[in-house]
This record gives structure tokens, sequence and C-alpha cells, in this order.
């Protein structure tokens, strides 16, 4: 695994770093949410333009100023409903979603403020995430994504087309894994091939896709080349409701658990420790990313999984790719055709790229566990807060969206999101749950010990 500081020349970063923007559904939740509010076409394609332009702003902050780890931001999904619900009941239309994204700004720079100047996330990390729970939730990421690649992107489409989205979906996973394993022995050939697997299966599959006829480029024809983002106060209104700000302040405490998942798999994949200054910058990353989103009239966004899952396949973890991946999504928001290009990508082929991906971060979290498991003992106890979470989060990520929609919103909003479900029942089961202390748990812990320790790490600690 290369260092998250190498520098890697511009000519090898480019292609990088495009296939970390391209493997980024960005586009799927802004779809989402003009969809359901029926928004004209112009001001859908502003939505989506805008979460580009976000995901990309974003992931500079996070990336190269605060977590300072190789990061991909993104629009999430744990807000679509609370969106949806704010945006509706204001009178849809520009008044609706400046309502919904007036209403994020407060959960934003308290955000902020809770990573800097107060610093206090680092407390709350260090005393719900110990390393069982950090290897739990990583195992828990991984596989309540695996719902998501097979149902939103594969299995989401007419009867008559699920043989064909099945073709593409398999086509590009066995891609991307012959890309990623087959070229071990090329030498240099091999490694280019392994660091370019994502681009190549994409490549791939959208090629299959057009031979098969399933590749719709009309879009990109229709789009124009130049397209400007929306601002709140300018093109969407100021209109300010205390209790829609009320229940996004849930939806952020949802998001934020779901993106500090996000940073336990980036931190175990790179062997980067993930310590307290960690904890408390990634907080005012998340927090002043969530903020530049609302101003440009766009949802909150978080830590994309995924794209760790790409670090493990191609062994480049250099922060210098993702400026140059989250510059190509402020690219793809300004340029109409660029953005338009990359929504032609078809659902199939990101969900067979996405479901290895999540067995990629699954296998990392598998290997936490273990260790940490044989550190806290192979006890009920440890079997409990492990195996349990693990069955929440796939349960949730099962039930039907139609269930889920008759619920109360702060409930609904909770179960929006498959991965914060998984994630919370790990720390309540390892904060209720009566432990049996070893030797080992009763020596004293360093004040510096990271929440996770990865492999990376303990090697260097071995003697």
């Amino acid at each position: 695994m290369r260092g998250v500081e190498e520098r890697i020349p511009v000519w090898k970063a480019v292609p990088l770093g495009l296939q970390h923007a391209l493997s980024m559904d960005v586009y799927i939740v802004p779809f989402l949410i003009g969809t359901a509010l029926g928004l004209p076409a112009g001001l859908l394609a502003s939505l989506i333009a805008a979460s580009l332009v976000a995901a990309g702003v974003a992931s500079l902050i996070q990336s190269q100023l605060c977590l300072r780890l190789p990061l991909m931001q993104g629009p999430s999904y744990v807000p679509i409903g609370a969106m949806v619900a704010i945006a509706a009941s204001a009178g849809g239309g520009l008044d609706g979603i400046g309502t919904a994204v007036t209403a994020l700004i407060p959960g934003a720079l308290l955000l902020c403020l809770v990573g800097w100047p107060l610093r206090l996330f680092h407390r709350v990390i260090r005393r719900l995430v110990p390393p069982l729970v950090g290897g739990a939730v990583i195992v828990v990421v991984g596989i309540t994504l695996m719902p998501v690649a097979i149902q939103a992107d594969v299995l989401a489409d007419a009867p008559e087309r699920l043989n064909g989205n099945l073709l593409l979906a398999m086509a590009s996973a066995a891609l991307l894994v012959t890309a990623s394993l087959g070229g071990g022995g090329l030498r240099r050939a091999g490694a280019i091939l392994r660091s370019g697997s994502v681009l190549v299966a994409l490549l791939g599959g959208s090629l299959l896709a057009f031979a098969m006829g399933r590749l719709d480029l009309s879009p990109v024809r229709a789009a124009s080349w130049v397209a400007r983002p929306r601002f709140i106060g300018i093109d969407f209104p100021f209109h300010v409701q205390p209790g829609a700000m009320l229940a996004m302040l849930l939806v952020y405490a949802v998001v934020l658990a779901e993106t500090t998942g996000t940073w336990l798999v980036v931190s175990a994949i790179t062997g980067q420790p993930f310590g307290e200054k960690q904890a408390d910058r990634g907080a005012l990353g998340e927090g002043l990313g969530c903020l530049v989103s609302a101003l440009l009239g766009s949802t909150p966004v978080t830590g994309y999984s995924a794209n760790g899952g790409v670090i493990a396949l191609t062994g480049v973890s250099s922060r210098r790719v993702f400026a140059v991946a989250a510059l190509f999504l402020v690219a793809f928001g300004l340029c109409g055709k660029l953005a338009a290009f990359i929504a032609c990508v078809p659902a199939p082929v990101i969900g067979g790229i996405f479901g290895v991906l999540c067995v990629v971060i699954l296998m990392n979290g598998l290997r936490i566990l273990a260790r940490a498991s044989e550190e806290n003992g192979h006890d009920e106890r440890t079997a409990m807060v492990t195996g349990l979470p693990i069955l929440l989060g796939l349960g949730t990520a099962l039930l039907p969206r139609a269930l889920i929609a008759d619920w109360p919103l702060p409930v609904r909003e909770l179960f929006g999101s498959a991965t914060a479900v998984g994630a919370g029942a790990a720390v309540l089961l390892n904060l209720v749950l009566p432990a049996r202390r070893t030797p080992l748990q009763r020596a004293e812990r360093p004040a510096s010990l990271p929440p996770v320790q990865t492999e990376a790490t303990l090697a260097r600690e071995a003697p």
C-alpha cells in the first residue's frame, strides 16, 4: 500500500482520480429528491450540478485540510425522506428547496463547533468506539452496503430488463476482479492495470452496455457545456422553520454515525492511525462540507466507503489522487455535458463494481475484528457485540421501503440508514452488556492509543 503523502505525478493522478470520481453515484440522491418533488428538468439538472460541486468541495476540505485522509464525500441517502417532506410541506419548487436547505445550516454549524473550537468529538469516539466496536462498524458498513448495490442498482428495474442487468453487473465485477488480481505477474504493466482496475471495469461495462443497446448518451448531447449551481439567498430563498431545523439535527446525528464508519474503513485500509486530533478535525470537516452543500442548495454530505474499497484494490492511497478526484467532481458539476456523461453510466455497471468494493471493505473489517476479539476474549459478549449489529443492520437494509414510509419521521430517518442502525447497535451493546475484564484489558491504556489499531500500526509497534 502506497502512503497517503506520496506525491504521485500528475499524469498518473489524473486517471486514478477519475476512476474515484466515476465510481461514486453522486447524482442519485438529488435525482431521487427532485423526482419525488416533481421538479422541472432545469431545476433538477441544477440540483444534480450543485451536488457534484458540493461533493468535490467537501472532498477537498476533508482530504486536504481537515481529516487529511484519502476520503471522498458525497450526498448521503439518510436525509432524502426529511428533505422531501420539508420541501413538499413548504410548497415544493424553489420555495420548498429553500426551506429544506435553510434547515440544514444550524446543524452544519453545530458540527463545526463540536469539532473546533470545542473539540468534543474525540471524547465521544474514545468512549463509544473502542477497537471491538470499530471492527464491528466496518463489517456492518461492508455488509449493509451490499443490498444497496444489488437492489438499488441491479434489481430495481422492469422484469424484462433484469437478465441484462445481471449480465452487466457480473461482467463489470469480473472485469474489476480480473484487472485488480490478474495483473500480478505483469510487473510494471500489472501495477498500472491494478491501479486503474475500477476505470477498466467502468469503461468495459459501459462498452458492453452500448453493445447491448443499454447506454443512452442522448442526455449528453442535450446538455449545455456550462452549468451554474444555484445559491441559497440568491436563487433559493431563506425560509426558517424551527421544526424543520430540529428534524435536521436528528438527520445530522445519523449522518455523523454513518460517516464515522467510513473514517474507520479508510483508516483500516490505509494503515493510518485514527486518534483524537483526526476525530475532531473530521467533525469540523464534516460540518464545513455540509455547510457548503447547504449554501449550494444541496443535501448533507458523508464519506463514501466505496472509495476505501478502491484504495484496497488499487493499492494507491495518495491524497493527491483524491484532490484530483474532487476537482473532477467540481468540473462535472460546472460542465453540463460532463455531469450528464457520468449520469449515463448504467446503474448495473455501478452495482457490480460497488458489490466487489463492499467485499473488500467487509474483509478488512473482519481482520480488525478478529484481532480485537482476541484481546477481548472469544466469549458470548464479544459474539453479541459483533454479531447482533450485523443482523440489525442487514435487517434494516432489507426492510420494505413502503413499510418505513408509514413510520413517524424521526424513526423513519433513523431506519433510513442501515449503516447507522448497525453502528448504533454496536455502540449501544458495548455500553450495556456487562464486560468480563481480562488481564490485557485491565492494563493501563496509553492516552495516545487510537480507537482502531490497524495491521500497519500493530506492525510498527511490534519489537
